[in-house]
């Protein structure tokens, strides 16, 4: 029988509420109404305290529920002699709270070891030196597969950086078949070199 059932002490109209630690017994036992008090008497403070650690309302208001559903579950685990119930409350929905923020930073620590692997993934230079130098390779033997006049006109155009006109005059020959030569040539390269057109 809970202090509440029984009656109240003469000369009083009704009896005190019961304290917290006498509910926290009862709260062991499985009884939901004693819970029902426990949380109407700490929900509030635990709320406040969570929410000054935590700094999130929403995720203060899921580690206050956390919180109370661990009370409801270790009450059993009380001890008086400890201290007193409002600090064992306290207590854990504390460690609730330092865990979701422990946990949140974690996160954010993860994401951003994950994107800064992402930003500086060091290319493998000596694969890509041997790209580069495979593909200048290839190039020189489609270089060496033009005629002559073919090269030296596509050489002083695309790595000289001469006009036409000026490789018609560097060559002594005609602007026509400079052209002509450059797109022949242009053409044995694609072909060479297997470029999609």
């Amino acid at each position: 029988m809970r202090p509440e059932d029984e009656a109240p002490p003469e000369g009083r109209p009704h009896a005190a509420p019961p304290e917290l630690e006498d509910l926290l017994r009862w709260v062991a036992r499985g009884d939901r109404d004693a819970f029902e008090q426990v949380y109407a008497l700490v929900a509030g403070p635990v709320f406040g305290m969570v929410l000054r650690v935590v700094r999130d309302r929403a995720q203060s208001e899921e580690v206050t529920q956390e919180a109370l559903v661990e009370v409801w579950r270790a009450a059993a685990r009380y001890d008086p002699e400890r201290g007193s119930a409002m600090a064992w409350v306290m207590t854990i929905a504390h460690r609730r709270a330092i865990d979701r923020v422990r946990s949140a930073q974690a996160g954010a620590d993860r994401e951003t070891r994950v994107a800064r692997m992402d930003v500086h993934r060091p290319f493998d230079e000596v694969a890509e030196s041997v790209a580069a130098r495979l593909e200048q390779e290839r190039l020189r033997r489609c270089l060496g597969g033009l005629t002559d006049l073919q090269r030296e006109s596509v050489t002083f155009a695309y790595y000289g950086g001469y006009s036409y006109r000026e490789v018609s005059e560097l060559l002594k020959v005609p602007l026509a078949t400079v052209k002509t030569r450059m797109r022949d040539g242009l053409i044995r390269l694609r072909d060479c070199l297997g470029v999609e057109r």
